[in-house]
């Protein structure tokens, strides 16, 4: 069931497309055009929407900026829905509008239901929306690594859930090597550490400082060495305050302020205001009083011995010399103390930590072997599934003897056990090396005729054969594991004949559970559209404007005529663009009007010698339609 379909996509100032809007299917759209009238702009465009890289290249010459715009819509119980609405999204309906611009300068935005996103969300949402191929896909197709990621694709569970085992144990092995080898490889710099920590340690503890004891201690020198300066003066301001003793006559401010206080007294009843000030005077009376006592207690208490003022300094120069090492003051000090033995303690857990960590060690090698063993075992018996699907599906695209494999292999490490335990795992009692996914090399091969060696897909298909192995693959994960859109840039190049129409037919047939938008050149692949658009382009002095029109009754015979002879006139061309979309509509297995199209020579006993004078329609040389090449200069 399609879960999304992008409706339409609007393209502005990209390459050679001036404005042209771009209306799909939920079926299979087809789209032509002449050589250099923008098909590709499509695919790019396409892209673009997705989150593709931003070439400021690709902006039309004189614009300030292009723009993509698409509207999808989206089952609102979709990954991407949900995705979407997470970033702050809004659908309208079930419609997701996405657009991208791309600056003259490089500069690219990316909106997603009317708010601004990050390019990269676009990229995240097109893993679940589209699946794109054309001519560098074909060469990612090529790689190893590409063709493993489509086998645990098609596997699912069997694969995914001991995979995501597997991976998580790989993390945490990783991990655990990488502790391990700093611990063994720094050993003698972590001792040396520890020593020095220890001597700090050793040192401040021989000293046992107290928090904040060394300005208790500043404090109490300071007040030591002045002493007799300070017992002189707290005398003598006691005495200006209560009076001297020795002189019965002196008068003092508490005598004073007694005086005030008894005039006032006598006749605060008469105003207010004055009784408020004769309180005043009372308590500052109270106050003179109470510093008094405080200075006699002061003088009589303060101590000069020079054997305390000794005993501090001595000690203060205790707690500087650890200052001048571990800190500012002694609560910096103390702190330091805390991490250092903390830091102590898990330096001297060294040789604890090893052993735990080499036993965790051996155990995750242990585990990544059997967790290895499984995906091996789960990869083998998808492959052979898988195989045998695309080699049904390559007999129907007019590859009828070629057989598809998987060649699983793991590499096996030669030398000691030393080696072995270092760098790999075991797997079926043999020592091999392993990655985040696996111990597996994966590779697609090919036998393209009876009697032929398999041989790596790159090296054992041509352009065509590759072409429809791609198509193949696609098909078999349409039925297990689809995306709603299916993406297609001239995958058909190096196809004709039969083997282009049966690509058309798979196509179709692909488009009945997904959304498929093709770029082709191929007439008898775009018969089988439900929608045929034309990316068409006229020229206006100096500049080039394409737009995309779509094909229906007489103007799609006319395309496909052209497609076919180059004349979209030719009344041969013309019927030949019929028969093709009669039999598109009729869906006829192996009829004869497959119209291959090939061009022939005309020679003396047989069909042979250059290859311009005569046209044939259809698979064999009798029993055909035959004309002159009308496509001929």
């Amino acid at each position: 069931m399609v879960v999304s379909v992008l409706e339409e996509m609007r393209i502005r100032s990209l390459g050679v497309i001036d404005d042209a809007v771009v209306e799909l299917s939920p079926g299979f759209t087809a789209v032509t055009g002449e050589t250099g009238a923008g098909k590709t702009m499509v695919v790019t465009s396409l892209g673009l929407l997705l989150g593709g890289r931003a070439d400021p290249a690709l902006v039309r010459m004189g614009a300030k900026a292009a723009v993509v715009e698409g509207r999808l819509a989206v089952d609102a119980r979709s990954a991407v829905a949900a995705r979407a609405e997470e970033a702050g999204a809004e659908l309208d309906d079930g419609t997701l509008l996405v657009s991208r611009t791309l600056s003259a300068e490089g500069r690219s935005r990316a909106h997603l239901g009317g708010r601004s996103v990050p390019v990269g969300l676009l990229s995240e949402l097109a893993d679940d929306l589209v699946a794109v191929h054309g001519q560098t896909d074909q060469q990612g197709l090529l790689r190893p690594v590409r063709q493993r990621q489509a086998l645990d694709r098609y596997a699912g569970d069997a694969v995914s859930v001991p995979l995501a085992a597997y991976t998580g144990a790989y993390r945490r092995l990783r991990a655990v090597a990488t502790e391990l080898a700093e611990l063994t490889t720094r050993a003698r710099e972590r001792a040396q550490e520890a020593d020095l920590l220890r001597f700090g340690l050793d040192e401040i503890a021989a000293v046992e400082p107290q928090p904040g004891e060394d300005a208790d201690l500043a404090a109490e020198a300071s007040r030591l060495g002045h002493a007799e300066a300070l017992a002189s003066a707290a005398t003598a301001a006691h005495a200006a305050l209560a009076g001297d003793p020795e002189d019965p006559e002196g008068i003092d401010a508490a005598t004073l302020v007694a005086g005030a206080h008894r005039a006032l007294e006598s006749v605060r009843s008469h105003d207010p205001a004055l009784a408020g000030l004769a309180d005043r005077i009372g308590e500052i009376g109270i106050l003179l009083r109470d510093a008094a006592g405080e200075l006699a207690g002061y003088a009589s208490d303060l101590d000069a011995d020079p054997r305390r003022l000794a005993a501090v300094e001595e000690r203060r120069a205790a707690l500087t010399q650890l200052t001048r090492k571990y800190g500012e003051d002694i609560t910096e000090v103390l702190a330091w103390a805390e991490r250092s033995a903390a830091r102590l303690g898990e330096l001297d857990g060294d040789d604890d930590r090893i052993a735990e960590l080499t036993t965790e060690r051996d155990t995750l090698r242990a585990e990544l072997g059997d967790l290895a063993q499984t995906l091996s075992d789960a990869r083998t018996e998808a492959a052979k599934r898988f195989a045998d699907a695309v080699t049904e599906e390559l007999a129907s695209l007019a590859m009828p003897h070629a057989r598809v494999s998987f060649a699983i292999r793991q590499n096996e490490i030669t030398g000691g056990a030393a080696d072995a335990s270092a760098s790999g795992i075991e797997v079926g009692g043999r020592a091999v090396t392993y990655g985040p996914h696996g111990a597996d090399d994966v590779e697609l091969l090919l036998a393209p005729h009876p009697g032929a060696q398999p041989r790596p897909v790159a090296k054992g298909a041509s352009g065509g054969e590759l072409s429809r192995v791609m198509l193949a693959v696609e098909v078999v994960f349409a039925g297990s594991d689809p995306v709603p859109t299916y993406l297609f840039d001239e995958v058909d190049a190096g196809v004709g004949g039969k083997a282009a129409v049966e690509v058309g037919r798979r196509l179709a047939r692909l488009a009945r559970t997904a959304q498929v938008v093709v770029v082709t050149h191929l007439p008898q692949v775009a018969a089988f559209a439900d929608r045929h658009l034309v990316v068409e382009k006229t020229h206006d002095g100096a500049v080039t404007r394409s737009g995309v029109r779509a094909m229906e009754g007489e103007a799609r015979v006319r395309e496909l005529s052209r497609m076919l002879a180059g004349q979209e006139d030719s009344e041969l061309a013309r019927a030949h663009a019929e028969e093709l979309l009669e039999a598109a509509r009729g869906g006829a297995e192996g009829e004869a009007r497959s119209w291959c199209g090939c061009v022939v020579g005309r020679g003396r006993g047989g069909w042979a010698g250059p290859l311009r004078d005569w046209i044939i329609y259809g698979p064999e040389p009798s029993g055909v339609m035959v004309g002159p090449y009308v496509g001929r200069k």
